[in-house]
């Protein structure tokens, strides 16, 4: 079995952009809409590695529901994979029930397979809680984890969401409870700006450099992570944000790339399923849509 050390052995050994966290946001659902089997996280994980680049890691939102972590736990481990956790807060048995997924998975598994956790999604941009109560579920969740044989305090247990909501002051508290804060942010949908794709490099990369500088106000050298980004092949145009394949292939070329190589960074998404805008960068059959021919992806 593997554990945290030998994961931690194995980041350190790496250099360059290997020592980052590369991989992709992904569903817990099949197209029907039915819940992932361990096969079927086993198949996500080997069309993302398959593709060039080095992408051994996934981000999933939740623990307990459609049971991710028990059936996409192991399909990492069989595949040599990673994930980075979520933990859903909203309502106090759902989130008792996401804490439970998530403790007997590193209880069986060990800690080998995890990047981090990710305590709630996009909580404070939805408004759905307030930072202090965010807060406190950070430190129970890191507290939690730090009962189990082979804790360490390199298994990091942060917030993520968007970039807005980072640079809001009155979400500071969780900054600061935070050992990483992962930042969603995206050029399309930013309809106040010149949101063009040739705008897009310049407004993704100044929303983390806002969010950096919250970052250090509040909690100096805590990282900051991409945790979510792209852009549509298809879908509704927003404002002068035009969704296309040419468009979307400009965009992974541009800003992917340079996110993959200089920082933790997990995009958005590995596949969707009849969603519109869609984001996929695989179709329903596996096919790479977002980059063509032999082109190096990352």
């Amino acid at each position: 079995m593997k554990t945290a050390s030998y994961a931690l052995a194995l980041a350190a050994s790496l250099s360059g952009v290997n020592a980052y966290w590369k991989g992709f946001n992904v569903q817990a659902t099949l197209a029907n809409g039915a819940c992932k089997a361990q096969s079927d996280w086993e198949n996500d994980f080997r069309m993302m590695q398959s593709l060039p680049g080095g992408y051994s890691s996934m981000r999933v939102y939740a623990s307990s529901d459609c049971n991710t972590l028990a059936n996409a736990v192991p399909a990492a481990i069989a595949t040599g994979g990673q994930i980075l956790v979520g933990v859903w807060t909203e309502d106090a048995t759902h989130y008792d029930a996401e804490k439970q997924a998530l403790l007997s998975a590193v209880q069986q598994y060990g800690f080998g397979w995890i990047v981090a956790v990710s305590v709630g999604s996009e909580d404070l941009y939805r408004g759905d809680t307030t930072a202090s109560t965010l807060a406190q579920q950070i430190y129970d969740v890191r507290g939690m984890l730090s009962t189990v044989s082979g804790y360490s305090t390199n298994v990091q247990v942060g917030h993520v969401d968007t970039w807005t909501a980072w640079v809001d002051s009155a979400n500071t508290a969780v900054i600061a409870a935070a050992d990483f804060i992962g930042t969603d942010g995206y050029p399309y949908y930013q309809s106040n700006n010149a949101n063009s794709i040739d705008d897009g490099y310049n407004l993704f990369w100044e929303s983390v450099d806002n969010v950096r500088n919250a970052v250090n106000s509040a909690h100096p050298g805590a990282w900051v992570w991409v945790t979510e980004s792209g852009w549509p092949t298809a879908g509704p145009t927003e404002n002068q944000a035009v969704a296309s394949v040419a468009n979307a292939q400009q965009y992974w070329t541009t800003v992917a790339c340079s996110a993959f190589s200089s920082g933790h960074t997990f995009w958005y998404t590995l596949q969707d399923f009849a969603a519109s805008p869609s984001f996929g960068v695989l179709d329903s059959n596996g096919n790479a849509v977002q980059v063509s021919g032999p082109t190096k992806i990352g």
